[in-house]
């Protein structure tokens, strides 16, 4: 069956940086490089607007929404160095309900699962990340640790659940629980993995792909952690300004390796997974989307080109 796709005028003046529905797929959030923020009600494939936030002084990098059993909650962050969570009060009235002032561009952020809490991490150019914990009196914690020479670029939550939690007995399905964990990607050419250690309540470094063929040759623009229920295996995908897409996995001892490597013509600047988790949508600069996805074999297949040729187009080996 052919996809179908709408396109809709937004009303941005500038470029639109980033696009993201909510939980429900009912409400769209666009961020732009004219400082705006606007929110579309999507019903049956017509979009009507419902709000313009204003509050950033830069363009509006990236948008991302908490999960619903929060309220209606949507984080912003921007070259102006802030992140803003905005808060529906009333229909499709909004207001800020959190504003941090960064020391740099703010990059990349992205909200915990819902069952560690309200936890937001944000990704700086200066190097840092900050984690936000709103606490039980209505306040935000703040951890700041630096994880990238040169600026992170992107940053992406783990699942809620350790490698092979479904397949653990009813024993220690609860120890197999809460396992912390976030991806970052930085100017330095490395993707690092960090863990939240509980005893001494801060941020540690879990792991690195920096080494040899384990790493990006430039850049690493984006990191996308896959979505998982505790599945055999973790899997990561992060992209970078060499042209290249690497797909790495985790089993169940927690060793990490470099499964797969797309190579593209352009530079790519964004990688996403579905909901479920299988099927990988990769940006590129030449302003490409093709939609990727693991065979049986293990081979991973262009469906884009597939949908558009009726051929199996395999990626290239590594």
């Amino acid at each position: 069956m052919a996809s179908k796709s709408t396109v809709f005028e937004t009303g941005h003046l500038e470029m639109i940086h980033d696009a993201q529905l909510d939980y429900y797929g009912k409400r769209l959030a666009t961020a732009s490089s004219d400082r705006t923020i606007k929110l579309f009600d999507i019903v049956n494939d017509q979009q009507t607007q419902v709000a313009d936030l204003r509050g950033h002084d830069g363009p509006v990098w990236q948008v991302s929404w908490a999960h619903p059993k929060f309220g209606n909650l949507l984080a912003s962050c921007s070259y102006d160095a802030r992140v803003i969570v905005w808060k529906e009060v009333s229909q499709n009235q909004w207001t800020k309900v959190f504003e941090h002032m960064a020391e740099a561009s703010v990059n990349s952020l992205s909200w915990a699962p819902h069952t560690f809490g309200l936890i937001l991490a944000a990704a700086c150019a200066d190097g840092n990340v900050h984690v936000f914990t709103h606490t039980e009196n209505n306040a935000w914690d703040k951890k700041t640790f630096p994880a990238h020479k040169g600026g992170v670029n992107s940053v992406s939550w783990g699942p809620d659940m350790k490698t092979g939690a479904i397949l653990a007995n009813a024993d220690n399905i609860n120890s197999a629980k809460f396992a912390r964990r976030f991806v970052t990607g930085g100017c330095d050419n490395r993707v690092k993995i960090w863990m939240f250690a509980g005893e001494e309540q801060k941020w540690v470094e879990q792991e690195v792909f920096a080494n040899g063929e384990n790493r990006h040759m430039d850049w690493v623009r984006d990191v996308s952690w896959a979505p998982s229920l505790g599945l055999p295996s973790n899997t990561i995908a992060t992209c970078s300004e060499d042209k290249s897409v690497m797909i790495w996995t985790e089993d169940q001892s927690g060793m990490w390796r470099k499964a797969h490597v797309l190579k593209f013509s352009q530079k790519v600047w964004k990688v996403s997974w579905s909901i479920m988790g299988n099927i990988l949508a990769v940006c590129q600069g030449d302003n490409k989307v093709s939609l990727w996805k693991e065979s049986v074999d293990g081979q991973w297949l262009n469906l884009s080109e597939i949908n558009e040729r009726g051929d199996q187009q395999e990626a290239p080996q590594q």
